[in-house]
């Protein structure tokens, strides 16, 4: 009877350590997969934005055909951020798109008519909701990553996450944070 306590105990212990694990496991999926849906809204709204550029370009081009340059940078930055893989290639990309935007308002702000135009109108509305939802997208993300990166951290998950498979994820992040700090300005 006395070896029975010894191996009740034992087994008290190792079932706590398993329900802790079990509990711990299973919280590590769910927030691997909140970051994988985060950044998935992130990456449809980098698309959503990315198919409003080639209206607005046609929208401007009309008004200021010289301004080729302006029109080959959007168009390279929007290539980028459509191949961008990760959060990493995403920032650099990001801060390619605002410098390239601001370029293309600037141009637009030179031509008071096309300013007036409806369809330019309604093209920076919708592009500016998108860079709303880009940010809130964002911080979304971010903050999926921050309960990930702290769950993993915390002791004693720091002892067995990584050997399950779990890893820490890249904030995204942009390089020039200026150039996003606000959406693109909209003015008439």
């Amino acid at each position: 009877m006395e070896w029975l306590i010894p191996i009740l105990i034992v087994v008290v212990l190792v079932t706590i350590v398993g329900i802790y694990l079990w509990a711990t496991y299973n919280s590590l999926v769910t927030l691997n997969l909140h970051c994988d849906e985060a950044w998935s809204d992130i990456t449809v709204q980098l698309k959503r934005r990315a198919d409003l550029i080639p209206n607005l370009i046609e929208a401007v081009k009309g008004y200021a055909a010289h301004e080729k340059s302006v029109f080959e940078n959007v168009t390279k930055a929007r290539a980028e951020t459509l191949s961008a893989q990760g959060p990493t290639d995403a920032s650099v990309a990001e801060n390619q798109m605002q410098t390239a935007l601001k370029s293309i308002f600037a141009v637009a702000e030179a031509y008071p008519q096309l300013q007036a135009s409806q369809n330019y109108q309604q093209l920076q509305v919708e592009l500016v909701n998108t860079e709303d939802k880009i940010q809130a997208s964002r911080r979304f993300y971010n903050g999926g990553v921050r309960e990930m990166i702290s769950k993993i951290k915390v002791f004693p998950n720091n002892i067995f996450a990584r050997n399950l498979g779990f890893t820490e994820r890249d904030f995204f992040e942009v390089s020039d944070s200026a150039a996003i700090a606000e959406p693109p300005r909209v003015q008439f």
